[in-house]
């Protein structure tokens, strides 16, 4: 049985940190899987539903939520995928059904894709900025909370993020965004390291000016 971990009750006293050289080995080790790697198993019923309560304990100013999940699996899936591959045909028409195809395999290539939608409240006394940065957290979250899992996973957008024909067929409102498509299955074999950023050119040290 996979490790479900229980929910904290509302005003339970929780630590404000947690010493671990696992997580901290675990952190420096973070990589997204090449969709290309993801194959089944991905996980399904009370895994994914404790991946996405995972993702979902992020810093939220005011508790505004300003995000929800799609989950696309098994038929509807696929469904969808035909829905991705008919529409590129209709914007690029000169193209050859095979680059349609092509579409349509790489979004249902992962045995689950999760949509995370950014549905900030412009209305909110919270800056939407603040709100969008919120739903970056759900998403490295959702990555994290996979990874521990057991499960691989990417972060993609590809162009029918953007397209409003995909996003009203995929359910998205008008005032609502898709921040990625989260392809997570079973990696077929281990990714390797790529480069990361130099530290010394994205830090700094603030000093006041002299008087």
């Amino acid at each position: 049985m996979p490790y479900i971990p229980v929910l904290p009750s509302l005003c339970q006293s929780l630590p404000a940190s947690t010493p671990s050289a696992q997580v901290l080995d675990f952190l420096n080790q973070r990589r997204s899987t090449p969709l290309a790697l993801l194959v089944e198993p991905g996980p399904q019923n009370d895994e994914l539903n404790m991946i996405l309560q995972l993702a979902s304990r992020v810093p939220d100013h005011r508790r505004v939520v300003p995000w929800r999940f799609i989950i696309f699996s098994g038929a509807a899936k696929q469904q969808a995928a035909k829905v991705i591959g008919q529409r590129f045909l209709e914007l690029n028409p000169q193209a050859y059904k095979n680059d349609a195809d092509l579409e349509s395999y790489k979004f249902s290539k992962a045995p689950v894709v999760i949509a995370l939608i950014a549905s900030s409240d412009s209305n909110h006394k919270t800056p939407v900025w603040e709100q969008s940065l919120t739903v970056g957290a759900v998403g490295q979250n959702l990555l994290l909370g996979s990874n521990a899992a057991g499960f691989a996973g990417v972060w993609l957008t590809c162009w029918y993020a953007y397209d409003q024909n995909i996003r009203q067929q995929f359910g998205v409102g008008n005032s609502e965004k898709i921040a990625g498509f989260f392809h997570l299955g079973t990696a077929s074999e281990n990714p390797v390291e790529r480069p990361r950023p130099d530290m010394e050119q994205i830090i700094s040290h603030w000093q006041p000016e002299p008087i």
